[in-house]
């Protein structure tokens, strides 16, 4: 597989390692938004979030807290972005599910930017809630 994350996992590609556990690693970013820009990603290959079993899926938050909360300690952060990319069209650009932490402040100008898209009415809200809710059951 000529996967970057698992050849980093396997320890073909050196990493600057911070946290390690049976399902995870996390390591810091090679070309970070921010210094302290940490991925977390699982030890299994999976291309995103919908390909990610339960266990690691459900496991993953909660490493991420506590990667967060060291990484805003070591960093002085006053802030953490927390980003999951799912497709190409989202910005993933290395298919192997992963979460990004990444370290803020409040003058480091990094800016998130968004364009809102509007609904007609609660009715068209209410139309699409509807939808999406009857696919999660």
């Amino acid at each position: 597989m000529d996967c970057i994350f698992c050849k980093i996992i396997s320890g073909e590609i050196p990493c600057s390692k911070i946290y390690e556990d049976d399902l995870f690693i996390a390591f810091l970013d090679i070309r970070p938004i921010r210094k302290g820009h940490t991925l977390i990603v699982p030890k299994r290959h999976f291309e995103s979030l919908f390909d990610t079993p339960v266990e690691e899926s459900a496991a993953i938050y909660a490493v991420t807290a506590k990667v967060a909360a060291a990484v805003r300690e070591a960093t002085k952060s006053t802030g953490i972005n927390i980003i999951q990319n799912n497709g190409a069209d989202a910005g993933q650009e290395v298919f192997h599910s992963h979460i990004h932490i990444i370290p803020r402040s409040h003058d480091d100008g990094l800016k998130f930017e968004r364009q809102h898209d509007e609904y007609s009415g609660f009715e068209e809200m209410g139309k699409l809630a509807h939808r999406i809710h009857s696919l999660t059951e």
